[in-house]
């Protein structure tokens, strides 16, 4: 399986290959509805300057979030691999904080990058 981001008009594009997915439905906890808000983005480990190019890329697939949004996206980078997780969270008292996966959840690898977009 791959992913294909094409930052337009100019690019860049990377080419993800994609590993261990599992999709929202196969999570073996109950869901609710998925709330239609905007993530916060958190990323994790991008400090070279090839992971800041990914991070740019990434964070522009998704809009600003309200501050009120209860969604996350985390990227967190690891060696060659990106792991991709999606979770709802909610404030349970002044210090706790509860985390509940609604998935997708999978890992990404990128193996290109080009300057250009897909149709240069």
């Amino acid at each position: 399986d791959g992913l294909v981001l094409s930052h337009f008009p100019l690019g860049p594009t990377i080419y993800f290959s994609l590993s261990n997915v599992v999709l929202r439905h196969d999570l073996k906890t109950k869901l609710d509805k998925m709330a239609q808000e905007y993530p916060h983005l958190i990323f994790d480990g991008f400090s070279t300057t090839l992971g800041e190019r990914v991070t740019s890329v990434l964070k522009h697939l998704f809009p600003v979030p309200k501050v009120e949004s209860k969604r996350i996206i985390t990227f967190r980078a690891d060696h060659d691999s990106i792991t991709v997780r999606h979770h709802t969270y909610s404030k349970e008292d002044h210090r706790t904080i509860g985390l509940n996966e609604i998935g997708p959840r999978f890992e990404m690898k990128p193996f290109q990058i080009l300057l250009g977009t897909i149709e240069q």
